[in-house]
């Protein structure tokens, strides 16, 4: 099995513009591609898990954010990179879009698209990590079984504390995210 580093993606991976699917304003979060490269050059795969409301809203489509999904893959692989996965759910419960209007068990903090990606590409959730920018991240990560990071960035509102949203870490960036699980990584062997 492998170990993996679950990535959020607006707030995290990249800079969070609400609702985005338009590929022209993807705009890497700053070290981003130097944290994905330490990342990977230490055997993580690279998996990103993101709630995309927006579908469910009637903002966009999934055709559309294929294309992000799609743009996303280009601009990584230019950078000598690849995503092993990308996960993503349309769901929202107060959604306009009847389809997308449930209740699921993929939508953070639920841990189903962490557990989905296991399951897929045999990803060791105990050896595995989830980076977010809120705690939402954190709760699916620490309820799938993963250690997890939280990029206190100023994206987090509510710092309602409960059970399974208190991270191993507070990052400042993903560059300190990384730092922090390879040292992390380095102490237990």
């Amino acid at each position: 099995m492998k170990k993996a580093v679950f990535l959020d993606k607006d707030g995290t991976l990249v800079t969070d513009v609400p609702y985005n699917a338009d590929p022209a304003q993807v705009q890497w979060a700053p070290d981003a591609i130097a944290a994905l490269q330490l990342l990977r050059a230490h055997g993580y795969a690279l998996i990103v898990v993101s709630n995309q409301s927006g579908i469910a809203r009637g903002y966009f489509d999934e055709t559309q954010l294929q294309k992000l999904i799609t743009a996303m893959h280009s601009l990584l692989h230019y950078n000598g990179l690849h995503l092993d996965g990308f996960y993503y759910c349309p769901h929202h419960p107060e959604g306009a879009v009847k389809a997308y209007a449930i209740h699921c068990s993929c939508r953070k903090p639920l841990p189903g698209m962490l557990q989905q990606a296991a399951m897929e590409l045999d990803i060791c959730l105990p050896s595995s990590w989830m980076v977010g920018d809120i705690l939402n991240d954190v709760e699916a990560g620490n309820r799938a079984g993963c250690r997890t990071v939280l990029i206190d960035n100023g994206n987090e509102t509510e710092w309602i504390m409960a059970e399974y949203r208190t991270p191993a870490y507070k990052a400042r960036n993903l560059a300190d995210a990384a730092a922090y699980i390879i040292s992390s990584t380095t102490a237990k062997n």
